[in-house]
């Protein structure tokens, strides 16, 4: 069974194209499945049955994992064996009728207008690394593109006249938003004032948002600015770059954008994924409700 796994995760690699940090997140749930069947005294696929499989969900909530975390694991584990099947490996899935448990509906955290406006405020544009700073969480607020999406962000994916940036999300899906002119001129501002010198310093090539060496940046480079800019602001909640993603989404339903124009926007394959930001209008509305209405 181990071979197995180390064929699906090449196949998961080299063909189908799948980000590290999914393949990571897959191996994980895989080898604690591998393990727990061991535990078992199961050595062979054939042996595995639906009872092996819901027995180990059951354990994975023993151990305190939550239901999302859970339902990620069963998903992982049917792709696993629709793979073994497609590769003539193995004739049944017995993962295939196994139901993950039921999510609560949660409310992603968002930020109103006024903080997300404190934070834009808070880096120092006198700097440039703080001009840097500004065009980022701009750009972050403007878009709600991912900050994976952020970090691979081209100069040549900026189309200055028409007002819109070329994403890649993911499965390397290409979609094109509309950015707007606040985050443009700032935008414009680093690549005039700031680039050019750290660009100088390393190999960043054609990627738009790069570290004070001249390299692309990280995740938790981005992640840092986003705090820091928070904690200045004198903001409590729990901020992160997905924070801005959720605001902008939610503003703009807010402001009676079409749910289908923010789908596309986010890139969501399905819309159902779009709709939680639909509750989110639903509580503004209610508590516009009561705070205005005579009666409320």
């Amino acid at each position: 069974m181990k071979e197995d796994l180390r064929s699906y995760f090449h196949y998961l690699e080299l063909e189908k194209n799948v980000s590290p940090n999914t393949i990571s997140a897959y191996n994980l749930d895989l080898k604690r499945y591998m393990s727990y069947l061991q535990s078992r005294g199961i050595n062979s696929l054939e042996q595995i049955g639906e009872n092996e499989i819901s027995g180990f969900l059951f354990k994975l909530r023993e151990y305190g994992l939550s239901p999302r975390s859970v339902a990620r694991t069963l998903s992982s584990i049917k792709m696993f064996h629709k793979f073994l099947i497609g590769d003539g490996i193995t004739k049944k899935n017995p993962a295939e009728n196994v139901e993950p448990p039921k999510l609560p509906k949660e409310l992603p955290d968002v930020l109103n207008q006024d903080e997300v406006f404190k934070i834009l405020d808070q880096p120092d544009i006198s700097e440039p690394l703080g001009l840097r700073n500004k065009a980022i969480l701009e750009t972050l607020y403007a878009t709600g593109m991912r900050v994976s999406e952020l970090l691979t962000l081209s100069q040549s994916d900026v189309f200055w006249e028409e007002g819109i940036v070329k994403v890649f999300g993911k499965g390397s899906k290409e979609r094109y938003i509309p950015i707007g002119k606040s985050a443009l001129r700032w935008i414009e501002k680093y690549v005039k004032e700031v680039r050019p010198v750290i660009a100088r310093k390393g190999e960043g090539k054609d990627i738009l948002f790069l570290n004070a060496h001249g390299r692309p940046m990280t995740r938790m480079a981005v992640w840092n600015i986003v705090r820091t800019s928070t904690e200045q602001a004198g903001i409590k909640k729990d901020v992160h770059p997905h924070t801005f993603r959720h605001s902008f989404a939610t503003h703009l339903l807010e402001g009676g954008a079409d749910l289908r124009a923010v789908q596309e926007m986010l890139g969501h394959a399905d819309i159902n994924t779009t709709e939680i930001y639909t509750h989110i209008d639903r509580e503004y509305l209610k508590e516009v409700h009561r705070t205005f209405h005579p009666r409320g």
